[in-house]
């Protein structure tokens, strides 16, 4: 029986939106610099070639910078701009002193739709491209960062140019209800407390309260929060083109404005345009800002994205395995299932066994929770090659829980036969193929998820896992998450890890 979901028409662009094939290659244009240092640093500095950092973190050393400069006939600086730029848009991945290609990069001249996940990576975080200015405080960046997806999705709906004036009094509006009408995050339990010590923008930022599915404050990773309806869940837009819909909750009293909160918005938000042109989101000059095509077009897509139905594939019996698992990644459990077994069905079980264990090695976090749901199907006959691949820190934590589950344990508690660190990985892995595949409301639930207590401890580990897509994962989630405090944290985090921090 067939559990796939109705389908309703796509819904097609704004008049004058290039076709997709035309903005890949708008974005490859945009791109090209990222992917030919991408392209030198997988054939110098893979295993076996010099190493990419002297400490081992992702920056480039002077050395290396200074080899890929000569190389490529480039000076040093440029050298770093484009392997940061390659780094955010997921060309290039660094472990410990080597680095390697993203799957995005291995894609680059045959799939158009990797090239532009790749570049709505870099416009997502665009906060982390362009230098923000050291003579402000991080709190008055922070809410203009906040404040950006509202002004970008009012481009959207212009359709053109749009004076400088007239976007600064929309920034001014909604910086102005960023203060009045957000929830403090309370960092450290404290009693009630009335009036204006109610909330305090000021307050120091040590460990918070995890959010629930509706982004409210209390709970904490494992305890089941009120389920939101889906309906009300896919209201929630993602961060960098519309502002997020945030749940109704009783509104303390409006906080005094802090010092810190009185810098001019002008020169902020002509740093916020700035940024987002080196991304190539929009054009900036003459006392106006545009959207460029690829700007609009993933304005768009992220307010459109969480109303298209799942369209189901067909033919999935008869692809490789890779293939097959993106074509039920759409699928409700039970018809991917189904297609699992059909597909199982038609091979010999040691090849299929084989075929999904190396689509689990490629770089797709999503591909690789499927192959192991696929290997669930299997059931004992691929137990030998699952623990074939314990000694592979990418596929351990899935095994582990795979072979958990294969000897009776709950799926439920599998999770506690991984170490805290395993459990970290996993977090990562599974938040980069949300991010990469799936809608803003599902990322923020992910939270619920980790092993942490609280929100500075979950950042804490993750920068310390060393997960290859640290850094995209956690600008998603501080783009997606509705409460400000939170995504300021996480931005935070993500900066330092981008900086070796």
């Amino acid at each position: 029986m067939n559990q796939r979901r109705s389908r309703r028409p796509a819904p097609r662009p704004p008049e004058g939106t290039p076709a997709p094939a035309e903005l890949a290659r708008m974005a490859r244009s945009g791109l090209a610099a990222a992917a030919r240092v991408a392209r030198w640093a997988d054939a110098a500095l893979g295993p076996g070639g010099d190493s990419a950092t002297a400490d081992g973190k992702a920056t480039l050393s002077d050395a290396t910078a200074e080899r890929a400069a000569r190389d490529l006939d480039l000076t040093p600086e440029q050298v770093r701009a484009d392997w940061d730029t390659a780094r955010l848009a997921g060309l290039i991945e660094v472990h410990g002193d080597t680095a390697r290609p993203g799957w995005r990069l291995r894609a680059w001249n045959r799939d158009d739709s990797a090239v532009l996940r790749g570049w709505v990576a870099l416009c997502d975080a665009w906060s982390l491209a362009y230098p923000e200015p050291e003579e402000y405080e991080a709190a008055a960046v922070a809410e203009v960062v906040t404040a950006m997806p509202q002004v970008l999705s009012f481009l959207q709906l212009s359709a053109g140019p749009v004076p400088v004036p007239q976007l600064l009094d929309l920034l001014q509006q909604r910086v102005t209800e960023l203060r009045t009408e957000r929830c403090e995050v309370d960092y450290v339990p404290q009693p009630e407390v009335s009036g204006s010590d109610a909330a305090r923008p000021g307050a120091p930022e040590s460990p918070a309260p995890w959010p629930d599915a509706s982004g409210a404050t209390g709970g904490r990773p494992g305890t089941a929060a009120p389920e939101a309806s889906r309906t009300e869940a896919a209201r929630s837009g993602p961060g960098t083109g519309l502002r997020p819909r945030v749940p109704l909750q009783r509104p303390r009293p409006a906080p005094a404005v802090p010092a810190d909160t009185d810098a001019p918005l002008e020169p902020l938000l002509d740093w916020a345009l700035r940024a987002l042109a080196s991304v190539g989101a929009l054009t900036y000059g003459d006392g106006q800002a545009t959207l460029t095509p690829l700007g609009s077009w993933a304005v768009w897509v992220k307010l459109e994205q969480i109303c298209v139905a799942a369209q189901s594939p067909a033919g999935n019996i008869e692809q490789g395995a890779e293939d097959m698992l993106r074509g039920c990644a759409q699928l409700r459990p039970n018809a991917a299932r189904a297609e699992y077994r059909a597909w199982l069905a038609a091979r010999p079980v040691g090849s299929a066994v084989t075929e999904l264990i190396e689509a689990a090695r490629g770089e797709d976090a999503l591909l690789r929770g499927l192959a192991f749901e696929a290997l669930r199907v299997v059931g004992a006959p691929a137990e030998p090659e699952v623990r074939t691949v314990l000694d592979e820190p990418t596929l351990r934590p899935y095994a582990l829980l795979w072979l958990a589950e294969h000897d009776g344990a709950d799926p439920e508690d599998a999770h506690e036969v991984l170490t805290r660190e395993e459990a970290t990985w996993l977090w990562v892995d599974t938040a980069a193929a949300v991010a990469d595949h799936g809608e803003a409301p599902l990322l923020v639930r992910h939270l619920e998820s980790a092993v942490q207590p609280t929100v500075p401890a979950l950042l804490t580990e993750v920068r310390a896992v060393g997960h290859p897509r640290t850094v995209q994962v956690l600008v998603a989630l501080a783009a997606a998450h509705p409460d400000p405090a939170l995504a300021k944290a996480v931005r935070r985090a993500a900066f330092q890890v981008h900086t070796g921090g």
